[in-house]
């Protein structure tokens, strides 16, 4: 048995069986999981998947100290890159976030890995959460560093994503990661 979410799309049964709950603890890697999380805003996360190959591209493989080094002439390119999503605001917050994270350096990482649990059941359909006391506390520590376009449902998905919490589905084939 899968999670049910990850029934929709190649794209999705890849990122479920491969990717989605594993551990991610290096800047660049937590940075492109939030920088992700963070575009997919409003959108399907198919979407994000689709365009992760062209993201990546646009963005220098999400190495913040050369993202930090983007200025305007990057933002109009990135504004006419049909390889990722092109929204202004969530670029702009990109780069911003890309010069918070290459000062904080591996205080950033240490500030989200603060926030895991891996005591609680797997959900269920019915108990699948957007946001968790966890993932409030991450967003309102990230934005006081300085990180833009961070919420609590953004959090989670990130905390989701980089293996944090383990909310793949009770009975999911995917083993359960010790504490």
């Amino acid at each position: 048995m899968r999670c049910g979410w990850a029934l929709g799309a190649p794209e999705y049964l890849e990122y479920h069986d491969h990717e989605w709950g594993q551990p991610v603890s290096s800047v660049s890697g937590l940075f492109e999981r939030l920088s992700l999380e963070a575009f997919q805003s409003g959108l399907a996360w198919i979407t994000i998947l689709r365009k992760r190959d062209g993201f990546r591209a646009a963005f220098a493989g999400f190495q913040p100290e050369r993202v930090a080094r983007f200025g305007q002439a990057d933002v109009e390119r990135l504004m006419n890159d049909p390889g990722i999503v092109r929204n202004r605001a969530k670029i702009e917050a990109t780069i911003a976030n890309a010069r918070v994270v290459d000062e904080l350096g591996e205080e950033f990482a240490r500030l989200i890995l603060a926030h895991g649990y891996h005591d609680r059941p797997r959900p269920t359909e019915k108990t699948v959460r957007a946001t968790s006391p966890e993932s409030v506390t991450m967003a309102r520590q990230l934005k006081a560093a300085g990180i833009r376009f961070v919420g609590p449902t953004t959090a989670y998905a990130l905390m989701q994503a980089v293996g944090l919490v383990d909310d793949h589905l009770e009975g999911c084939f995917v083993p359960r990661r010790s504490s």
